[in-house]
This record gives C-alpha cells, sequence and structure tokens, in this order.
C-alpha cells in the first residue's frame, strides 16, 4: 500500500543537491562553450611550377589550414569561479535545510518527565525523585540490563540540569538545544558521569548495590497514598503525539497559627522500681513543629503522550498524589486509555497496534463494487477498494496502516476494515419481479 519514507529531508537534500549540482554545471559549460575552442579555416593557395625537359607543368594546389583560437584566460577563470560559486552556496543551503529537518525529526528530551516532576517542582522534590528513581535504575540492581542503564544516565543527566540554578532557567526558555549551544560556547560545563552525580548526591561510589559503596543508609521517610487516575487520549494523539494539559484539585498543605507535635517515635525506657527489678516500657517522644492544616490547589500537569503509547501504560509525577502530614506526598499515576473515535468509527486493538474500522457502504456498492478514500490522521489518503461483491461482515486487512509501535520507530500495525451492508427502506412496486429475476440463484452462504 503506502510506504513511509524512513528520512525525508535527507532523500529531498540529497536529490536536489545532485540535480541543482548538474544543472550548474550544465550552465557552466554552456558558458564555457560560447567562448570554446573556436577554429576558424584559412585557405592558402599555392601555385607550383615544375620544370620538365619536354614540358612546363604549372599545379595550383589549395591547402586548407586549421587554427584553434583558445579562450581567453580571465573569462574561463571567471566562469569557473562563478560556477564554483553556485555549487558552494547551494550546497551549503541544502546542509542547513538538512541539518533544519533532521533535528525536527529528534524530539528533545523532557528532562521534568524524565523524573516524573512538574516543570515548577521545587529542587527538594527534584531531588528526591533522583532518589528514588535512581536507586531503582542502578546499574548494580540491573546487572546486564542496558535498558536500565540509559534509563539511568536520563536520570543522572536530567538532575544535573534541573538542580542547576543556571542551567534550568536556560533549559526552560530554550530547550535542550539551547542548553547545548549554551555548554559549547563555554558557559559551564555539562554531561557529567551518572556515577559521579549519584556519588555526589548519595556519598560514596559503585561499590555494590547493597550499600553504594558504603553510605549510610537513611530512614525511609512515610509518603502519602499514592493516586492513580485514568488518562483518555484520542487516538490521533496516540497515533501522532501530543502534549496534554491536565488541571488537578488535590490538597496541600499550608501554614497555620501555633504549634503541634511532630515526628514522634517510640523510645524504649527502661526504669529500677526496687532492688535488683527494673521496669522496660514504651515512651513516645515528639518534637515541636509549626502547625499546617489542609487546603484544596489547583495544581496543571503536562503529559507527554509519545506516538503508539500502549493502553494501560503509565505516566508517573513525583509526589502529586495524598500529601502526609509529616511525611511526603505520595505519588500519581497516569494511565493511559485509547478513546474510541466516533467520527471515524476506529478504535485500537486491545492486545495489538492494529486499528480496527466499521465500514458502512450501500448495497448498490456491495453488489457493484466500490472505490472510496479515508484520510488518515497524518493527512494520507487510503483507498478502500473491492471489485466483488461485498457480504456483511467482510474483512480487509491493510499492512503498515495501523497504530505506530511504541519505542519502535518506523514500524506499524495494520488497519483491519470491517464491511457492513446498508439496505434500502424499502423496494418500488415495479421493481420487485426485476429483483427476483436478478437474484433467483447464485447466493452467498456466511
Amino acid at each position: 500500500m503506502f510506504r513511509r519514507s524512513t528520512n525525508p529531508s535527507l532523500s529531498l537534500s540529497l536529490s536536489l543537491s545532485l540535480s541543482l549540482s548538474l544543472s550548474v554545471k550544465e550552465d557552466a559549460r554552456e558558458r564555457d562553450d560560447d567562448d570554446d575552442e573556436k577554429e576558424e579555416e584559412k585557405t592558402t593557395t599555392t601555385t607550383t611550377t615544375i620544370c620538365h625537359p619536354e614540358k612546363m607543368t604549372t599545379t595550383t594546389k589549395k591547402t586548407t589550414q586549421r587554427r584553434t583560437r583558445r579562450p581567453t584566460t580571465a573569462r574561463g577563470l571567471i566562469n569557473i569561479a562563478s560556477a564554483t560559486t553556485k555549487v558552494a552556496v547551494i550546497v551549503l543551503f541544502l546542509s542547513i535545510a538538512f541539518l533544519f529537518g533532521a533535528v525536527r525529526e529528534v524530539a528533545a528530551k523532557d528532562y521534568y518527565s524524565i523524573l516524573g516532576v512538574a516543570r515548577g517542582a521545587p529542587e527538594s522534590q527534584i531531588k528526591r525523585a533522583y532518589r528514588k528513581l535512581a536507586l531503582k535504575y542502578h546499574p548494580d540492581k540491573n546487572p546486564g540490563d542496558e535498558k536500565a542503564k540509559s534509563k539511568f544516565e536520563e536520570l543522572s543527566n536530567a538532575y544535573e540540569v534541573l538542580t542547576d540554578e543556571e542551567k534550568r532557567q536556560i533549559y526552560d526558555r530554550h530547550g535542550e538545544e539551547g542548553l547545548k549551544q549554551h555548554q559549547q560556547s563555554g558557559g559551564g560545563g555539562g554531561g557529567g558521569h551518572p556515577g559521579d552525580i549519584f556519588s555526589q548526591f548519595f556519598g560514596g561510589g559503585f561499590g555494590g548495590f547493597g550499600g553504594f559503596g558504603g553510605m549510610n543508609q537513611e530512614p525511609e521517610t512515610p509518603k502519602g497514598d499514592a493516586v492513580q487516575m485514568d488518562l483518555y487520549v484520542s487516538l490521533k494523539d496516540l497515533y501522532l503525539g501530543n502534549t496534554i494539559k491536565v488541571i488537578r484539585d488535590k490538597d496541600v498543605l499550608k501554614p497555620a497559627k501555633g504549634t503541634r507535635k511532630c515526628n514522634c517515635r517510640q523510645k524504649m525506657v527502661t526504669r529500677q522500681v526496687g532492688p535488683g527489678m527494673f521496669q522496660q516500657y514504651a515512651q513516645n517522644e515528639c518534637e515541636e513543629c509549626p502547625n499546617v492544616k489542609l487546603a484544596r490547589e489547583k495544581s496543571t500537569l503536562m503529559c507527554e503522550i509519545e506516538p503508539g503509547m500502549e493502553d494501560g501504560r503509565e505516566i508517573l509525577f513525583f509526589e502529586e498524589g495524598d500529601v502526609l502530614i509529616d511525611g511526603e506526598p505520595g505519588d500519581l499515576k497516569m494511565i493511559v486509555k485509547a478513546q474510541y473515535d466516533k467520527e471515524m468509527k476506529w478504535r485500537r486493538g486491545a492486545s495489538d497496534n492494529n486499528l480496527y474500522m466499521d465500514k458502512e457502504i450501500t448495497l448498490v456498492m456491495a453488489l457493484n463494487g466500490f472505490e472510496t478514500e479515508v484520510t488518515h490522521y497524518d493527512g494520507r489518503k487510503i483507498v478502500l477498494k473491492n471489485e466483488e461483491v461485498t457480504t456483511p461482515g467482510f474483512v480487509q486487512t491493510y499492512k503498515g496502516e495501523g497504530m505506530p509501535r511504541f519505542g519502535k520507530s518506523g514500524k506499524f500495525g495494520d488497519l483491519v476494515v470491517t464491511y457492513s451492508i446498508k439496505f434500502p427502506k424499502k423496494v418500488p412496486k415495479g421493481s420487485k419481479q426485476i429483483v427476483k429475476d436478478i437474484f433467483s440463484s447464485d447466493f452467498v452462504d456466511f
């Protein structure tokens, strides 16, 4: 059916470069031909008289001489220089166009999404998110897992940028490309080794995951409950990719008057109650903390939808769940759910990347054959065609016209079309006998 070009910018640039280069060369060749070696003929007549004892003979001989006139050296050099300049300008222009196209094709990394935090997250929240995810994806905990290693490197890079005030401001304004340009111009080193960043954060090196080089184990801070929400996404957004804004109303902690007891813990106390007699019991010990109260607040979350995301895939937002007094907020998990496209009558397969379409055609089309078009989400036209009789429930499969395969560039599922027949409400009386005569035999069993 329809094939997709893996790199349209590259193929277009190469084809244009070749054609324009040939055009310039041909143009230069034509100008050279005008001043090319011009030959002019010069005819001379030579008369020879031969003296012989018996008779005298006079012979006249015409001699044609060809003299080649070379083109003027300066003019030839100008032609060559002009052609060379044109080629250089065209190649430079096409190179810039190609690089611009290539850059656009590579989606920029979202450091906030990598760490699962909102764009306005404070540094303390970014550090907690990095701590949790770095421990999960550390190479020592996932030996031989290249995906975990790659994820760990992404986490370290995102953490390094978002915890540096200058780098974070540049990233927020100009994105990853602006950050790279800033680093190339000498505006601060970038790309520290992931292990070094991890060691600076936790202390110690990579010396075994069960302690990471002897670092001190901190007591685990209690967290609030995790919140799980369904995020209904259109098939078009899942096909092309998009950023969806979600506004959530949630509980937050606000300062209040007074103090309260906090960070309470049990402490074992031993007391002597008599000669050689001791009593041991647990006693609460608490700290004095500023008082807080619960309030409702709206927060804006940006959900990055990548092409081909599967149903049920989780998008994590760190500490966007339920709050907990004397603890950290829980996490928020958005669960991707593909919506049914009512206009196109398309739905996504439950366990594959296929698109399933219900297509209704008229009885006339079903009997005489048909050819019709549908427009895909990326604007391409797909021709639906059947030259034979179409029965209710007839299925056609169009290869490579389904949903993108998540994480696999250039790979697509199929479009599966199931046909239904629309019958007329009634048959005119004068046509009933004609219908009987036409369809008296050769019926399809289904």
